[in-house]
């Protein structure tokens, strides 16, 4: 599982108690140390952007709330031919969710025939600290068979 924009392990947690091998993504120095020494060697923690993240050459799987601003970034990266993504549940802005699974979304002429992406539920502001001033969905990706 690769957990992008880890932050402080809200996500990578109940991950790893499920037994789940992480790979946690975190920009921020302090963030990623602090994953570092919360998880020691359960989790594997890479500091980078993950506008700039190798994605792993195996087949693997996405459960994330990154950062809304490099949602485009993300997604084209986790999208691209020859990714080896299965699935993803990513935590977005609404808007970006709905943006991208409409028939005109971004680049949909190259990854349309190999993945297909659905609105997942919406998750209530309250389930944030701090709050988003945005509305939040689950953007929920799989590999077409």
């Amino acid at each position: 599982m690769l957990d992008v924009g880890a932050g402080r392990g809200a996500v990578t947690t109940p991950l790893v108690d499920a037994g789940h091998r992480v790979i946690a993504v975190e920009a921020h120095p302090a963030r990623a140390a602090h994953l570092r020494l919360h998880f020691g060697r359960s989790v594997t923690v890479v500091q980078a952007d993950a506008r700039d993240l190798r994605l792993p050459r195996r087949p693997f799987h996405v459960v994330a709330n990154p950062p809304y601003g490099i949602t485009a970034d993300l997604l084209r990266r986790l999208l691209h031919r020859g990714s080896r993504l299965e699935t993803a549940r990513l935590v977005l802005d609404e808007r970006a969710v709905g943006r991208w699974t409409s028939p005109s979304a971004p680049g949909a002429g190259r990854w349309v025939r190999d993945f297909e992406l659905v609105r997942g539920p919406r998750l209530p502001r309250r389930s944030f600290v701090p709050p988003p001033h945005v509305q939040s969905r689950i953007l929920v990706i799989r590999r077409r068979r």
